[in-house]
Order: structure tokens, then C-alpha cells, then sequence
């Protein structure tokens, strides 16, 4: 399981957080707009309250400036709209990747551990990539963060000399505070590889590469191989590895943050840039073993984005619009609504967890339904 980032405990931080505030709402009210079932002032009153941005050390894509950047570019589309907001934070987040860009290559002379508020995608670099891949894809910020991304998987020297993935934090999960003593390796597409495995290969299907960077995708790669697992339920992978091995190995739920659907959707992201058609099959069979197993299914128990069906049919989606077979996962989408409907609706309203990316997972797998926008960037699922 994984959490949204921590922010500040102020109204401030709140109504600035991609995850769980008006900032992240604001993106289905923006989806309804472009659709044209709702009219724009609703959208446009809500990023008007939003308050003065945050532009410290913890701003990332889930939070502050680089937040605003996103939802802003969505509601732009091809428009003029939020030109002048625009242009002013593009400057901002470029100035910003900068600083953290510095400070992550000073803590690797160091030799010291990553964290996840380094790297990962909701508070990391990872995520700011994201961004810059979505709205400034020419940017030297970007070309930079790939280069940080390659130099992470380069493997790093362990307490006895042995050696160790480059992406080892020496923290243990949010929501597991005593599980990894001595630190851990993370496979999720969240908080571990499996987001800077995504970025890395959606920038080269955009055409941005740099020196290294078929190479750490590889790498990535050969670390999964090494720690996943196939038996009588399918394939699947740990959450994490320690000093002493990996997590339990029994399936996980089968969410967007830390399960199969994520780790398989970033890993045909991978064999599509690589050309690696052994790979994008087996990532493929991986989820649809995966949804053929209901034991694994019935895991999931609430509608959200982060850990929950609605995760998963998004995932599905995506997964399905590269795959060899389509309707091998389209053919899943009726079910795993009835499976949507079936679960309370959450007592959240914002977007990770709450009813805001609910909503837009359910409403963009409707027969006949297609998303006006691609709000799931922020997922790396595109």
C-alpha cells in the first residue's frame, strides 16, 4: 500500500495538493468542461481559490506550483487560457527542478541513500519529469532529469561492499514504518523503479532521449526479471526488497500504486521504447492473469485512484490502446465496473483517493466514452 505525500497540516498546503484537495477536484470539473456537461466558471472559481503558491522544498507535481503548472495545462488545452499563469510558472517549475536536480546529484557524490521525496512520482523528481514531459517537453529541465533517472539505476556500494540498486532509500514505507529495517529497494510505480521506468520510456516514444538511457531502462528491467515471481496465479512482483530478501510474495492487491497492473503497464511502456516484444508480452499476460483471478480482485475494496478499482480500470485502459490484443482487457472493463458499483462511494472528495479520480476512472471507461483529457498523466499510465 502506498499513501499520498505528506504535506504541511495547513488549509494551505490542503487546497494545494493534487491528491487530496480542490487543486486535484478541479481536474474532473476541467474533464466536464472540455466534454461540455459543465460550464468553465465552475473551474475557473475553484483555481481562483487556491491561495499563494508553494514553491519550497516540498513542491512537487501532488503539490504547489508545479500542481497548479499541471491542472492549468489541462484546462489550457490548445486555448489561450491561463496564458499569462502559465508562462510564470513554467518559470517557476524550471528554477525549482534546478534546485532539487542539484541537491539530489550533491546527495550522490556523497554516497549517501535516495529517498523517496527525491525521486519518486508524487513528491520527486520523477513526477516533476512527468510535468515537464506533459507541458515542456524541449526543456533542458527534463533532458536533466533523465540524466539524474540514468544515474539513479547505476548500482551503489552497500554497507559490506556488495552492491546495491541506486534507487535503495534508507527509510522504510509510509504505511509500514517497521517492515524494512535498514532501508529497501521499491518496485512500485508510486514510490519505487517502476516510476522513473514509466518516465523514462514515455520520453523516448516522445522523442527525448539522452546518453545512458536505454541502458537504465534495461536495467530496470533485469532487477524486475531478478524478483519476479510466477506460479499457479500468475506472475507477479514484491513491493519491495531488504537486506534480507523480498516482501512477502504473495500476490498484492492488484492496484495502480504498488501491484501488477502499474508494474506491468510501466514495463510495456519499457518493451514498446526498446523494442523488446518478449517483455511487452509477458507484461501483458501478467495483468490479464491478474484480472482473471478474483481472489486477487476482490483485494481491492474501495473506488480510488491509488489502491483501488478505479486505478485499475484506468490502468486496463491504457494497457489495452498499446497491447497485441486489445480486447483481451477492453472485454474486462464491463466486470471490473460492476466491481466499481458494487463498492461505497469514497468518503473523500479529491483525486487519488477520493471521489474526484473515481469519477473520472469510471466515466472514461464507459462504452462509447473517451476522456477529453489525458488527466491521467500524472499517473504515468501516458
Amino acid at each position: 500500500m502506498t499513501t499520498a505525500p505528506p504535506v504541511p497540516d495547513t488549509d494551505l498546503a490542503t487546497r494545494q495538493s493534487l491528491a487530496r484537495g480542490p487543486l486535484g477536484t478541479a481536474l474532473l470539473h476541467i474533464e466536464r468542461a472540455r466534454r461540455g456537461l459543465a460550464p468553465w466558471q465552475v473551474a475557473h472559481r475553484q483555481l481562483a481559490a487556491i491561495g499563494p503558491l508553494i514553491d519550497g522544498d516540498e513542491a512537487s507535481l501532488f503539490l504547489g506550483a508545479p500542481a497548479m503548472a499541471y491542472v492549468l495545462h489541462l484546462a489550457a488545452a490548445d486555448s489561450d487560457r491561463y496564458a499569462g499563469a502559465l508562462h510564470t510558472l513554467d518559470h517557476v517549475v524550471a528554477a525549482h527542478t534546478r534546485r532539487r536536480l542539484a541537491a539530489a546529484h550533491a546527495r550522490m557524490d556523497q554516497g549517501r541513500h535516495a529517498s523517496f521525496a527525491e525521486y519518486d512520482l508524487f513528491r520527486g523528481l520523477t513526477g516533476l519529469g512527468g510535468l515537464l514531459l506533459f507541458r515542456q517537453l524541449d526543456s533542458d529541465e527534463l533532458k536533466a532529469i533523465l540524466q539524474y533517472l540514468v544515474r539513479l539505476t547505476e548500482p551503489v556500494a552497500g554497507p559490506k561492499g556488495e552492491p546495491m540498486p541506486g534507487w535503495w532509500v534508507g527509510h522504510a514505507p509510509a504505511s509500514h514504518k517497521a517492515a524494512t529495517p535498514g532501508g529497501h529497494a521499491n518496485a512500485g510505480l508510486a514510490h519505487g523503479i517502476a516510476g522513473p521506468l514509466a518516465l523514462l520510456a514515455l520520453a523516448k516514444r516522445r522523442g527525448v532521449t539522452v546518453d545512458g538511457q536505454d541502458i537504465a531502462m534495461d536495467r530496470i528491467c533485469r532487477w524486475l526479471d531478478r524478483i519476479r515471481h510466477s506460479d499457479h496465479r500468475g506472475i507477479h512482483w514484491p513491493r519491495w526488497i531488504t537486506e534480507a530478501g523480498p516482501a512477502p510474495m504473495q500476490p498484492a492487491a492488484p492496484s495502480w500504486c504498488y501491484g501488477t497492473p502499474g508494474l506491468a503497464r510501466a514495463q510495456q511502456l519499457a518493451a514498446i521504447a526498446l523494442a523488446d516484444e518478449d517483455r511487452k508480452r509477458m507484461a501483458e499476460r501478467a495483468l490479464s492473469y491478474c484480472l482473471a483471478d478474483p481472489h486477487r480482485l476482490d483485494q481491492l475494496t474501495n473506488r480510488g485512484l491509488c489502491h483501488g478499482v478505479g486505478g485499475l480500470l484506468r490502468t486496463v485502459q491504457r494497457v489495452a490502446e498499446d497491447a497485441e490484443t486489445p480486447t483481451a482487457f477492453t472485454d474486462q472493463l464491463a466486470e471490473l465496473r460492476e466491481r466499481f458499483l458494487a463498492l461505497g462511494p469514497p468518503r473523500e472528495t479529491g483525486f487519488i483517493e477520493g471521489a474526484a479520480g473515481a469519477t473520472l476512472a469510471f466515466q472514461s471507461a464507459q462504452p462509447g466514452s473517451r476522456a477529453a483529457t489525458d488527466w491521467d498523466t500524472c499517473l504515468l499510465l501516458c
